[in-house]
């Protein structure tokens, strides 16, 4: 573990040979999985200035806008844990000072580890839960071990929403070009539309992974990222039932590099894909943003606490999970990156080391 500072903000590295991986001390992102000998991170970093979400102010910080989302905005950045909601807040929470996706996305962690493992630590204070995230990086290994635990502190047994919220940004991002691959089965477009009517996706339609509806008919393949100027938009996806892990790849042709996550499909049963290619004008987006975000948790939609529980369930899956009073719950799920000459359709994770195609 090595104490530094990434895109003037405090951080922690552990690394190999292969690899390093950078997670920020407020907010507890990870922020960057490089891999060297490419120097390509395809994890995600705004075009605007990050400071401490413990900085933000909204009279001094305009410039991040003026709403739940801008504490968050102001320090976002790569791969961020969404709990204990997935979305945004009532419009009570957000009167009490909650944000977009919870506390966890921008509560100051501890961090302690060593040169290859690092253990990071928070309590939500206000959702009454301790999270502790460990991450492990063996010596020669293209792979990234994380272990969450949850524990409810509280006497009550609490409904949770828990997305890992991965985002990936230019120049592993690309207009056209960027790859995917996803063990996805029926799925969604969110029921509102956020585009201002500039996304081409058919609001709330159902149908199966990859081919979307398009709002002016025929389908859109999500396997490759939209050559559009301009779109934005979100789609749900039931992880295969049949399958006992689940995956996402994304795959750069032009650097060959290969990215990806894997975990227990009974952990998280959703991915999420959000779409956010230079359509949103206000700040501090401003039209300059390329993201896509494949967010896989335990909800469906991004969406506030009371819509999660109305929801209840999707395609018969559970739109959140529970942990019981005075307990804690544990996931283990893996990132990797490699070089490839292509995009493989499948993989698996034998929960160390080893990724098999």
């Amino acid at each position: 573990m090595r104490e530094t500072q990434y895109r003037q903000r405090r951080a922690v590295q552990i690394e190999n040979d292969l690899l390093r991986m950078t997670v920020l001390v407020e907010g507890g992102h990870v922020a960057e999985i490089l891999h060297k000998e490419a120097g390509v991170n395809p994890l995600w970093t705004p075009p605007w200035h990050s400071i401490e979400p413990s900085t933000y102010d909204p009279l001094r910080h305009p410039e991040y806008g003026a709403d739940a989302e801008s504490k968050l905005l102001s320090g976002l950045m790569g791969h961020n844990l969404c709990m204990d909601v997935f979305g945004g807040p009532s419009p009570e929470e957000a009167a009490a000072g909650m944000t977009v996706h919870g506390e966890a996305s921008i509560n100051p962690y501890t961090l302690e580890g060593d040169a290859t493992t690092l253990l990071s630590r928070t309590v939500l204070e206000a959702a009454q839960l301790q999270v502790e995230r460990r991450m492990r990086l063996a010596s020669g290994a293209t792979v990234v071990h994380f272990t969450e635990t949850v524990e409810n502190l509280s006497a009550l047994d609490r409904p949770v929403a828990w997305t890992e919220h991965v985002t990936l940004g230019p120049s592993f991002l690309e207009l056209g070009a960027t790859q995917f691959r996803a063990s996805a089965t029926r799925s969604k477009v969110i029921e509102s539309d956020f585009t201002g009517g500039q996304g081409v996706q058919e609001t709330g339609a159902e149908f199966d992974w990859p081919y979307c509806p398009h709002k002016g008919g025929g389908r859109i393949d999500l396997r490759t990222y939209t050559n559009a100027p301009v779109s934005g938009g979100f789609t749900t996806h039931l992880m295969d039932p049949n399958r006992e892990q689940a995956f996402f790849l994304a795959y750069s042709p032009r650097t060959k590099v290969l990215f990806g996550y894997i975990w227990k499909r009974a952990d998280f049963p959703w991915l999420g894909r959000w779409e956010e290619n230079h359509l949103r004008t206000q700040p501090p987006w401003d039209g300059k943003t390329l993201t896509c975000g494949m967010e896989f948790g335990a909800s469906p939609m991004p969406e506030s606490r009371r819509q999660m529980i109305s929801r209840g369930a999707l395609f018969g899956v559970p739109a959140y999970r529970w942990i019981p009073a005075r307990s804690r719950v544990q996931v283990d799920y893996c990132a990797f990156i490699m070089m490839a000459p292509s995009i493989p359709e499948s993989v698996s994770w034998d929960g160390g080391q080893r990724i098999e195609f």
